[in-house]
């Protein structure tokens, strides 16, 4: 029997025998002399029945369900609620069945009764806490003994409470709380669980500086969410931490609760754009527990998150398809120590590679795929529009088809906002894909249980080719910094809340909608949109410096493919209500296959001979809306010197 099980087991086996205890210490504390003799006859007749009823009590109100090193006031609520039944159950049968049929006399009373709540309720949540507190004193000493690295904690009461819960607890290793700095006067002067809380957050310097006088100096700062609020001043109390040289950790929770809380190195896009969707974690484990995934490009920015997030919500096997060895060698080793439950594996292949991709997807077998492998740096693919052209059209047609071939349930295409009323290559090759993928969604919606959907998102932070890793590159020279146009306006999202929203998407494809309501693209709900300007200067206060006198800003012009503003519907797409928060939808827009499969022809000869003017039409012709403008140029220009080297993958 496995050791979980043997520990459930025992939990068990523990509670039926302090159930029977605390009937045996209530008539010995109640009863005396022949009063005790006689209720002490009764008792085999009528404690195992009871026993096994209590048995079950339990079970309905989840008190086998939490770890007693955990050990809570919901765990102790719901002790309380099992136990207020068995009581109330001990009243009906003495004073309804017994007294009136039986014994004659009440066996137990209302005195006895009363007295049984509450010895019962102290010999379930006795040890429970006990052996909680015998935990903690137990991680304390470790701790101490272990040199943990004593550690300064900022943020408001409720999350330090679960903060120092989790360092307790030993989630946090090789961390101890040392003290608290708080956004709220009202916690100046008390503490948390032992820990004082010593100042505001502008007080960050003055308190390092006492602490080093003290010999006890902090080795860790870490920040909890509502440290990083705007209404906390995150660039105050940053740019105050420099002169500290400690590096700042920010709370990172993959899912609820003290066993699921971890701390991640604080970036600058932590602050720049807050998460505002609260993700429906049940949905995404009931869609995501014991599939088959594949994720191509798994090993770019959006890629890779897409394969933790996956493994985080219990996908039972990983096939990470990647064209780079390098990119893939440092996913599969980051899934192997933080996904040690699903079963890992990654291939060398590109997908444009027909004849490798329909094998390889055939003989894994998957439940789901999502796809996003592709070129997306817009001035590369102005002036290389045929590779374009091979990746975002051929390489998904190749991924689309041999998810169809494998029997996938779900296909996921990861394409763009600028594949709305397209005006570069990548829009319009990003477009073209999700064309391809609503024929075949609609050709097998009748006879089979598949779905290929599209989910658009803007610009996300951090990601491969984003501004923002720029923006911090020149901050870090000293500047200047460069933005493209002042009036240049972007949706923004976190990788995190991108790829959970993605597979939040994926779960409502498979969610049974009727063909009226059937969405064939999702669009993500990214918040307001903002300026690149506002960016910059943001991005240059939270590294503690002034824009224009510390470090200037240059407008460089805008780039051959992009426009000022995104757009998130096209004018003639009819929208489908979601009913999910942060996911909206539009039907499906497409042409039939024999006209598909006839302009995929007609590229392919136009690749083929390098032919820019021939695809060019076949791309109006697919996209009407589809404006063309410096891009439809042979003489597109090349991409600036400053832009990386290569083209960026999803």
């Amino acid at each position: 029997m496995p050791k979980q099980n043997l520990k459930k087991l025992a939990v068990i086996l523990h509670d039926l025998a302090v159930t029977a205890l605390a009937i045996w210490l209530v008539f010995v504390v109640r009863f005396e002399g022949a009063q005790l003799i006689e209720h002490l006859r009764y008792l085999p007749r009528f404690l195992p029945f009871f026993a096994a009823y209590a048995g079950l009590v339990y079970w309905l109100f989840s008190l086998y369900r939490s770890k007693w090193r955990f050990a809570s006031l919901p765990d102790l609520s719901n002790i309380v609620k099992a136990v207020s039944v068995l009581t109330v159950t001990l009243l009906v049968v003495d004073y309804v069945l017994v007294a009136p049929n039986f014994y004659g006399a009440f066996y137990f009373g209302k005195i006895s009764i009363a007295l049984y709540w509450l010895v019962q309720v102290a010999l379930l949540g006795g040890p429970r806490l006990a052996y909680r507190y015998f935990k903690y004193a137990r991680s304390r000493t470790s701790a101490v003994r272990e040199a943990c690295l004593p550690a300064l904690l900022l943020g408001r009461g409720v999350e330090i409470e679960m903060v120092i819960r989790a360092m307790e607890a030993g989630t946090m290793r090789r961390l101890r709380p040392a003290g608290i700095l708080s956004p709220r006067p009202d916690d100046l002067g008390q503490s948390i669980r032992g820990v004082p809380v010593l100042g505001l957050l502008g007080d960050i310097e003055r308190v390092a500086g006492e602490a080093i006088e003290h010999g006890e100096a902090y080795r860790r700062i870490v920040a909890t969410p509502s440290a990083l609020l705007p209404e906390a001043q995150p660039e105050k109390w940053l740019a105050r931490t420099r002169k500290l040289a400690l590096p700042i950790s920010r709370i990172d929770s993959l899912g609820e609760g003290v066993r699921d809380t971890e701390v991640a190195p604080l970036e600058i896009e932590d602050l720049l754009v807050r998460s505002t969707v609260a993700i429906d974690r049940e949905r995404l484990g009931s869609f995501l527990k014991g599939k088959r995934v594949i994720v191509t490009g798994g090993g770019g920015s959006i890629g890779s998150e897409i394969c933790l997030r996956c493994a985080a919500f219990g996908a039972a096997e990983l096939l990470v398809v990647e064209s780079s060895e390098p990119a893939l060698f440092q996913i599969t080793e980051q899934l192997s120590v933080q996904a040690p439950d699903t079963a890992i594996s990654g291939v060398l292949a590109d997908v444009r590679d027909r004849e490798r991709i329909m094998p390889l997807f055939a003989g894994f077998r998957p439940d789901i795929v999502i796809h996003a492998a592709a070129l997306k740096h817009v001035p590369y693919l102005e002036a290389d529009w045929s590779e374009g052209i091979k990746t975002n059209i051929f390489g998904s047609v190749n991924v689309t088809d041999a998810t169809v071939a494998a029997g996938a349930r779900t296909f996921v295409l990861i394409s763009t906002d600028k594949a709305i009323e397209p005006v570069s290559m990548l829009g319009a090759t990003k477009r073209f894909a999700e064309i391809y993928a609503q024929s075949r969604d609609a050709e097998l919606a009748a006879d089979s249980g598949i779905r290929l959907v599209a989910v658009r998102f803007g610009n996300v932070l951090g990601s491969a080719g984003s501004v923002v890793p720029k923006f911090k590159a020149q901050i870090a020279r000293g500047g200047p910094v460069t933005v493209t146009s002042p009036e240049m306006i972007r949706y923004f999202m976190t990788i995190r809340e991108a790829c959970d929203l993605v597979l939040t998407a994926a779960s409502h494809a498979r969610s049974g909608e009727t063909q009226a309501e059937r969405a064939a693209v999702y669009v993500l709900k990214m918040g307001q949109p903002m300026r690149i300007m506002d960016l910059a200067e943001r991005m240059i206060r939270l590294a503690g410096f002034e824009p224009g006198e510390d470090i200037e800003i240059i407008v460089s012009g805008v780039r051959p493919g992009e426009r000022l503003n995104e757009i998130l519907f096209a004018r003639d797409e009819p929208m489908a209500e979601t009913g999910l928060d942060g996911v909206m939808a539009a039907k499906p827009i497409f042409a039939g296959r024999a006209r598909i499969e006839a302009w995929l022809a007609q590229l392919q000869a136009a690749v083929k001979a390098n032919d820019q003017a021939a695809a060019h039409a076949v791309l109006d012709e697919a996209i009407p809306d589809f404006s063309r403008r410096a891009s439809k140029r042979p003489d597109a220009p090349a991409p600036p010197s400053s832009q990386p080297a290569a083209a960026s993958r999803h």
